[in-house]
Formats: structure tokens, sequence, C-alpha cells
């Protein structure tokens, strides 16, 4: 069952059980209050119906004496209900929804946070285009193929050195990549965490911090960088290229050379 249809399913029910408790709360309060209003409305009555002591024979006299009044217009009984919403119960009925809203909330975060959407953005999987795109790309502009989503650039890998990549590189998720003719270099230098720049000149990625350097395919030929660029994995879907940007690969040990490619001239750095 995908994640949708469980979150229409449950968040209406949720919904459906809070307004349930709110409303049998609400109710209880009320009944308990309008039970408390009858019996105080009871009380007093009582009170002033007795009459204590000697106070009795003059009540009587007075009362046949005396020539009856007009009765007046009898004052309608006010009932607690009929008058509407006291301020406790509002205050009760307004604690009541808060409850059930903030808990429906809480149910709806937790089955998000079990139920993930489809991530997007670099951490995903991010198109960069076809492989003819991309490849008349680099040969066009002798420059590597970049991808800003992925922080990424997509540069040639020769097939005809395959099988040596894959004696170097015992990760068989860049074999894809490498049969496609293309590595999916991450930006950062695995140094101290700059971006690094190609070098048109010499046809290498040099780094502008700290001086280290690596060729076309990433790997480490100078300066203090502990290894070659990290990379990603590059899945064809549809004709498409696909860089799993979710998926980081740590770069080749120093001294790696599957490719043989030396500087084509002057360095940048």
């Amino acid at each position: 069952m995908s994640a949708g249809t469980v979150l229409l399913i449950a968040v209406p029910v949720l919904v459906l059980l809070a307004a349930v408790a709110f409303v049998t709360t609400a109710r209880r309060r009320d009944t308990h209050l309008a039970d408390l209003s009858r019996e105080t409305r009871r009380a007093d009555r009582s009170a002033t119906d007795v009459i204590e002591g000697d106070d009795v024979e003059a009540e009587a006299k007075e009362r046949y004496t005396q020539a009856p009044a007009p009765a007046a217009p009898a004052a309608p009984a006010l009932d607690a209900e009929a008058l509407g919403l006291t301020r406790r119960q509002l205050l009760n009925r307004g604690i009541a929804a808060t409850s059930a809203v903030g808990g429906g909330g809480l149910a709806v975060a937790f089955l998000a946070f079990c139920y993930p959407s489809e991530a997007t953005g670099f951490g995903a999987k991010i198109t960069a285009g076809t492989v003819p795109e991309i490849t008349d790309f680099i040969k066009a502009n002798r420059k590597p193929f970049y991808v800003p989503d992925a922080k990424t650039y997509l540069t040639p890998y020769p097939t005809e050195d395959v099988d040596a990549a894959k004696k170097n590189y015992d990760d068989d998720r860049l074999y894809p990549g490498f049969e496609a003719g293309l590595v999916a270099l991450f930006q950062t230098c695995p140094h101290l965490g700059c971006t690094v720049p190609w070098c048109s000149s010499s046809q290498w990625f040099e780094c502008p911090c700290h001086g280290s350097k690596y060729n076309r395919v990433g790997e480490k030929r100078g300066g203090p960088a502990p290894r070659g660029m990290d990379r990603f994995p590059i899945v064809i879907e549809g004709g498409k290229v696909a860089i799993d940007t979710g998926n980081r690969i740590t770069g080749p040990a120093i001294g790696t050379n599957s490719t043989g490619q030396e500087p084509e001239g002057p360095h940048c750095v």
C-alpha cells in the first residue's frame, strides 16, 4: 500500500475520532454543569421557602388579611442551557477542541514521518539529459558537463579502459556509468571541502584552495588530498542519465590511474 493511500485512509479516521472525543467531552461537561445549576436553584428555592420561629403565624395572618394583589406577569424561568454557553463551558470546549486538533496534527505528522514522500533535489536521483546530449557537449566544449542540482561534473570515461576500471574500482554501482562512457564526480574536494573547478589548459580538475589535482576521471594526481574525488552512481533510465546523489561513493585511493591521462597543458593552480 502506498504512502498516499495510507494517509488518505488514516487522516479522515483520525479527524472522525477527534471529533467524537470532542463532542463526548463537551457533552459530559455540559451535563455536569447543568446538574450543578439545577441543584443550586433547588437549594436556593428551599432556602427562601423556609420560615423560622414565630414568623409563621404572622406570615399566615398577613396572607389572609391582605387583599390579593393583582398577579404580575410571570417572568420566564431561566435555564442555563437556554441562555447558551457559560464562560466555563466555553473554556472547557475550547480546551477539548484544542486537544483534538493537536492530537490529530501529531498523528498526521507521525504518519508522514513513517511514510515519507519521495525525495527531490540533492540527495535524490537527478536527471541530467541523454547520453548523446552530454557526450556531444563535452566533445564540443572540451570540458565536463556540469549538473548544478546534483553538484556534479559528468566527464567522459574511455570505454576501452572499462576493464581496467573494474580492476581498480570494486563498487559495481559505478560500472553502468563506465559502460555508458561517463563518470559522475562530486564537485567538492575531499581535502577540506572546497569546490574543485575544471582547468581547461591542463584538462584536469585543480583545487584552488590547497593545490590538489585530479585527472579527467577524478583520480588524485597531486596535492594534499587524501584520495580521489568522490563520485555518484549513474543510472540510465529511458535513455536518460540519472545521477543518484543519495549514494556518494568514496573516491579512489592515492596512486589509482586507470586511464593514464597526463596534463595536456599548463596547470591553472
